[in-house]
């Protein structure tokens, strides 16, 4: 069974940076895309960024466009966001999840693996000065 870990959060200061990890056990993740979403109390799901399974192609929201990057290392078996600039409102709990898919990334492949992918127990990341 796929199991998933986020590590890398904590506290930082606006406009710093944090990269958080998406670590697989039980599979290779080498035919799974990955997905990086994030939840606030009182707020709904929101989709940040996706990768494919080839690496080749990524996929970002407006709200973290620019500030974020999603990366992959098959070798270690693990997902990576970096985020800089981090602002308050980035404030939550993230959390990644991967599904067996061929698909490009793009925001079907998103909205793919928030409804049907694993997912992992959350990293909580709080910008506060």
């Amino acid at each position: 069974q796929l199991q998933l870990e986020e590590s890398g959060g904590g506290l930082v200061q606006p406009g710093g940076s944090l990269r958080l990890s998406c670590a697989a056990s039980g599979f290779t993740l080498d035919t799974y895309a990955i997905g990086w979403f994030r939840q606030t109390p009182g707020k709904d799901r929101e989709g940040l960024s996706c990768i494919s399974a080839d690496g080749y192609t990524t996929y970002y929201s407006d709200s973290v466009k620019d500030r974020f990057t999603v990366t992959r290392d098959k070798t270690k078996k693990t997902a990576y966001l970096q985020m800089n600039s981090l602002k308050p409102e980035d404030t939550a709990v993230y959390s990644c999840t991967a599904l067996e898919s061929t698909y490009d990334a793009n925001f079907r492949l998103l909205h793919e693996l928030e409804i049907y992918g694993s997912w992992g127990q959350g990293t909580r990341v709080n910008v506060s000065s």
